[in-house]
């Protein structure tokens, strides 16, 4: 690692790092350009994001980071906030192909736990592959408040309804499962993961997902609202739109009368 450029992401995994604008007069047109420069200003809003966090990240570090000027830079994103989104749609789009891919050729003669094992597997694998991606957008990408979060949640609730499709598709017959139960899933994996990447400097993800891919499976084979509602809770990542936990139910003394926790009893209405 170059240690006066600090964290760098590696090369193929979620950005090509070999673009370079040639020197001096060239043949590339305008369109080429201006990708190879949108190209090093998103691996450089990235490796900044993992060094320093949000803060660290202004048009000027950018520029001088990505080796073009000022002017290059607005001629790529509108400002610092616009190539950073740019960057973490890239790391999304990445994700979310990986796992298509993996996952293109399941049958319904596999087992379900394959999807699952599978779709966890590839997600938690290419965040180890690069880690300085992983904690510029699993751990930083929150410093950018409501657009980030909602950037998120579409995000992971695009990756559960892949899941869910997948799972459809290859099992058209099988006990339908709420959409709420993948975006559950998905939601303690992507928080999960973020801890060990926020706690640790180097995480096992790979056997974070050992760990909970027999879990996630269970949640995912059938009705698991009561479930559900347990996980949402435990990994503390509230209920998103749509999910409705159930009415907690009251403690009886029989004969149709509520119990107080001073243990007085009163008629049900």
């Amino acid at each position: 690692m170059n240690e006066q450029r600090g964290l760098m992401v590696l090369p193929g995994v979620f950005f090509t790092t070999s673009l370079a604008l040639p020197r001096g007069r060239h043949q590339l047109d305008r369109d080429e350009v201006l990708t190879i420069q949108r190209e090093r200003l998103m691996i450089a809003a990235t490796e900044l994001m993992a060094t320093g966090g949000y803060r660290a990240v202004t048009v000027g570090a950018l520029a001088t980071r990505a080796q073009i000027s000022r002017t290059a830079f607005y001629e790529s994103f509108a400002d610092k906030d616009d190539c950073i989104f740019a960057a973490y749609d890239r790391f999304i789009a990445v994700l979310t192909r990986k796992i298509n891919d993996a996952n293109e050729n399941i049958s319904p003669q596999d087992d379900w736990t394959v999807i699952v094992t599978t779709a966890i597997d590839t997600y938690l694998r290419t965040l180890q592959e690069d880690l300085v991606v992983a904690r510029a957008f699993q751990v930083e990408m929150d410093s950018l408040g409501r657009p980030a979060r909602q950037r998120r949640r579409t995000a992971l609730i695009g990756l559960a309804s892949l899941l869910k499709e997948q799972r459809d598709q290859a099992w058209p017959g099988a006990e339908e499962v709420s959409i709420d139960a993948y975006v559950a899933a998905v939601y303690a994996v992507r928080q999960l993961a973020s801890d060990q990447l926020d706690e640790h400097h180097h995480p096992e993800l790979i056997a974070l997902g050992n760990r909970l891919t027999p879990a996630l499976t269970e949640l995912l084979r059938g009705s698991m609202s009561a479930r559900l509602l347990d996980l949402q809770t435990a990994v503390r990542i509230g209920a998103p739109s749509g999910c409705t936990p159930p009415r907690k139910r009251e403690p009886t003394g029989g004969n149709g009368t509520l119990v107080s926790r001073s243990g007085r009893r009163f008629p049900r209405d």
